[in-house]
Parts: structure tokens; sequence; C-alpha cells
């Protein structure tokens, strides 16, 4: 299979490769986050980080150029524009870039109670890289500049924010978000075990202020008391999918229809669902399974993994029906300009308008119906005009060899 088969190929299913490169990126992020203490599995990341760059490189690079300028903006257009009123505070992203790094390291240093980097600085870090490359991103990446840009803000918003406000209301600096444990995630868990036969309460842990979800398994007299402390929790899971599937769908689509929320609030619903899910599987197998001899190890390995093949699991079916059944007339990329609404422009008859190079005697051309002229084989590998956004099925073949 040539390149330009492959790149074709690319085009036409880009989307199934990028949901391949979010899964596959997601799955390291999860790794890393959700490994065990002490353990060597984070080192599985690197490949899968290199796997889902590899994909995401592959899967934008032949894409088309972006076409803005004639086509409705998507809604990340249009929320970006607002925040950064109309694109004039585009030009500071490097000084917020630059702030953002300063503001974390003195904070670290100067108020933290420890200067190590967790889990929350990298999160402020990423954002801060985002600030400052954000402006060398060419535009005909401008979609997926805006989907990176959106989903660190949004994930900041959901992780960090937070984290800061309980810090500042409880005036400890080491405080963490566990308020989403007791309210969203134990007492839920724990009635759910009731309903399924199995005794447990949810307390306080003395020394801690995260909850503690107290049972006896089924082959032991001791009781055992798990610890849903903020990174046993899932919500970084759940920050990454709701942060992902928001910046889809605000770079992906047009206009903010009712079918679209509705799907954007199911897809949070079911990140919260599959959360408690994976809580009441950790305990079931530590309650069925665990023995005097494997003393909880069963559960600590559930623990350890479990989060992380139900994540991968629930997130690619969800977005599997997205790409699916999604109606497509709500697609940005669906919405197909008729002639009357391309504005008029003086026709370019000796440059390709997606290669830029010039018209040969000996290359098969292409004339859309907007006007604009195309090699036909550039066209194959592109896959729509860069003008109108028209596919290449719709585009009418009236030249035959360029003069």
């Amino acid at each position: 299979m040539g390149i330009a088969v492959q790149a074709s190929f690319t085009e036409r299913h880009r989307r199934w490769v990028m949901l391949s490169a979010l899964l596959v990126t997601f799955g390291a992020v999860a790794l890393v986050l959700d490994r065990p203490k002490g353990g060597v599995e984070a080192w599985l990341a690197l490949p899968l980080f290199a796997a889902g760059a590899g994909l995401f490189v592959w899967g934008v690079w032949p894409h088309r150029k972006e076409v803005s300028a004639f086509g409705e903006p998507t809604l990340a257009v249009r929320l970006l524009g607002f925040l950064t009123w109309d694109a004039r505070l585009t030009k500071f992203f490097p000084v917020a870039g630059a702030a953002l790094i300063a503001a974390d390291l003195a904070y670290n240093f100067l108020v933290s109670a420890t200067p190590d980097f967790l889990t929350e600085d990298i999160l402020v870090l990423l954002l801060a890289g985002v600030f400052l490359g954000y402006g060398m991103v060419p535009p005909r990446y401008g979609r997926e500049r805006d989907f990176v840009l959106l989903f660190f803000m949004i994930l900041n918003g959901i992780l960090v924010a937070p984290l800061l406000v309980s810090r500042l209301v409880t005036h400890n600096l080491d405080a963490s978000v566990d308020a989403y444990s007791w309210v969203a995630l134990a007492p839920e868990t724990g009635a759910i075990l009731f309903l399924l036969g199995i005794p447990n309460a949810v307390h306080a842990v003395p020394g801690l202020t995260a909850p503690g979800l107290t049972f006896t398994p089924q082959h032991l007299s001791v009781p055992a008391t798990l610890v849903i402390t903020t990174s046993c929790s899932g919500i970084y899971s759940f920050g990454i999918f709701a942060s992902a599937f928001a910046s889809f769908i605000l770079t992906e689509y047009t206009k903010p229809d009712r079918k679209l929320w509705a799907f954007l609030g199911l897809g949070v619903v079911a990140a919260y669902v599959a959360n408690v899910f994976r809580m009441v599987v950790i305990v079931l197998v530590g309650y069925y399974t665990d023995t005097p001899d494997t003393d909880l190890q069963n559960m600590l390995v559930a623990h350890s993994y479990a989060g992380w093949f139900i994540f991968l699991g629930w997130t690619a079916l969800f977005w599997g029906l997205l790409f699916r059944f999604m109606p497509l007339e709500s697609r940005a990329e669906a919405a197909e300009p008729s002639a009357k609404e391309i504005p008029e422009e003086p026709e370019i008859r000796g440059i390709c308008a997606i290669c830029e190079m010039s018209l040969s005697p000996t290359l098969v051309a292409t004339r859309c119906q907007c006007g604009t002229y195309l090699h036909q084989a550039c066209l194959v590998t592109t896959g729509r005009c860069p003008r109108c956004g028209r596919g290449s099925r719709a585009v009418a073949i009236r030249a035959t060899k360029s003069t």
C-alpha cells in the first residue's frame, strides 16, 4: 500500500484514527496516574505515549487545509473568540504561559508544604506549555490546536481549580478534594454493595480527610477498610474523559442544538457511572476472592488495574456510539455551503488550491462547483475542496487536461 493510498484511507477514516490515538494516549495517562505505589508499570506508558503520538500525527498530517473564512465557525472558535476578545489577546498567550510556570514554581517553593511536583503541578505546566506553543502551530491545524488548548483548560478547571478553592476555604495547604469521594462516590458505592448483599459502612478515618469503606471479605474474619483518597477516587479518569469529550464537541460542531448538549450530558453521566462501577468491582474482587493467603492482594491488584480497563472500555464504546449515531447534519465538517453562500473570489486558473503548485498539461485537473481548480490526485488525497468544503464526491468534474 503506497503512501498516497494510506493518506487517502486515513483521511476517509480520520475520526477512527483520532479515536485510536486518544484511547492509546489516555490509556498511558491513566496508567501513570493509577499505577501501584513503587511499581514499574508506569514505564509501560512510554510506548503507549509514542504509539498515541504516532497515530495522532498520522491522523492530522493529510488533513485538509482549514477553511474558517468560508465555513461556519465551530463552537470552539466562537468560545475562544469570546475569551480572547476576538483573538486580540492571543498574542499574550506566551506571557500567560510563562506566568503560569512562575506561579506554580512560586506556590510550590514558597507556599506549599512540599516542593514536590504532583499531578496538579504537571497539569498546570502542560497548560502553560500549550499557551507557549499555541502561536507556533500552523493555521491548517487550527482545529487540533484548539482541541488541545480547550482540553487542558477544562482539565485544569476540573482538577486544579477546585483543589485551590478547597485549600483557600479550609486554610489548609495540604487539603485535597476529598469532598467528591464523600458526596458522590463512597455513599453510592456503599448503597450498591448493600443491594448486592454485602454489608458495609462508610465512615471517617482518623488522621485522614478521605472517607473509608469498611466491609468483611467472605473468606476473612477481619474487616477490611478501603480509603477512597483523591488519587484513588477515579476523579482523574473522569476529568480526562469530560475534558476530552467537551473539547471534541466544541471543536467538531457548529450549532449548540439540544441533541448535542444531551449527548454531552450523557457523556458526563456515563463517566460518573463508570467510576462508581469501578469502585464496586474493586470491593467485589476483595470480598469474594481474597483469603488469608492472599491478604487483600487481589483487591489491590483490581484497584491498580480495574479502573484502567474499565476506563478504556467504556470510553471506546461511548465514542464509537458517538461517531456512529450522532446526526451528520450537526457535524461541522458535514455542512457544505451551497454555491450561493460562497463569497465571490477571482479564480486562480494556473494553481492547484490544495498543493499551491502550478497546473500542468500532463496532470489531470478538476474544477469544483465553486470555481476552484484542483489536481485530481490532490483531491483524492485530501478528500474535499479547501475553499468550499465540498467532499470529493460532491465536486463536479469539469476539466480534463489542464491547460
